[in-house]
């Protein structure tokens, strides 16, 4: 089924790029749960606005005495720091995630796919912002596949990432429509190396399958064709 503008009219803001994108996204943790060993799980996470990064990598397991702190000597005294040198607006985060977690590395995750949203691609620090995400998960041998369909925003998260990374322009890709998905492995054979597949997503065509890299396990396909037409589908799109 082809792909369609989700972020203008006719279809915004009649039906929700949000609504749809968590559609989506249910749709191709559905879909990875069929393929997937029992040792692994696909769940959706949606963040629209504020949000804590701590369990992004893995959940915080409790220590043996039932509690999540230090488990040994006594807390005598309250530590009062100086005044802070500044205060700023922590950044907001609007992501529509799909992550894979592995049962037997205490559900860390193994994978990730990224929907982008229009935050992604909006002002200079949100681009770094995201892109930063995208090389954490790198650096901890994390598979990605960003799939960015945002056409009300202009911007090149690839090329966000290369420019983070300092990577020689050879590197870069760039869409003529704007819109792209792009899979990434990090290779453990060679350390540091990231294996890319780059695809340019095209209105009203057909969708790719992107590669997905799972950590301890191995490649999976995300399916973004027949998972963008079961949302469809579900969403009277």
């Amino acid at each position: 089924m082809p792909l369609l503008d989700h972020f203008r009219p006719p279809l915004h803001p009649t039906h929700s790029w949000e609504s749809f994108h968590a559609r989506w996204a249910v749709a191709i943790a559905d879909a990875l749960n069929e393929t997937l060993p029992e040792r692994f799980f696909a769940e959706t996470q949606a963040h629209l606005g504020a949000r804590a990064e701590a369990d992004v990598i893995e959940f915080e397991q409790p220590l043996a005495n039932g509690t999540n702190g230090h488990a040994g000597g006594v807390l005598t005294a309250t530590y009062a720091p100086p005044a802070p040198a500044l205060a700023f607006a922590a950044p907001t985060a609007e992501d529509v995630t799909v992550e894979v977690r592995d049962r037997e590395r205490d559900a860390r995750v193994a994978a990730v796919v990224e929907l982008l949203s229009p935050r992604n691609k909006d002002r200079a620090d949100a681009r770094r912002g995201f892109a930063a995400k995208l090389v954490a998960f790198l650096r901890l041998g994390i598979g990605v596949v960003a799939v960015d369909a945002v056409t009300s925003r202009t911007g090149n998260p690839h090329a966000d990432l290369v420019a983070l990374l300092a990577l020689p322009p050879e590197c870069a890709r760039t869409s003529d429509t704007g819109l792209s998905a792009v899979a990434y492995r990090p290779t453990a054979s060679e350390p540091g190396a990231v294996e890319t597949w780059y695809e340019t997503l095209v209105l009203g065509a057909d969708l790719p399958t992107m590669p997905l890299w799972v950590r301890g396990f191995g490649f999976v396909p995300v399916e973004l064709e027949a998972t963008y037409t079961e949302a469809r589908a579900r969403s009277r799109v």
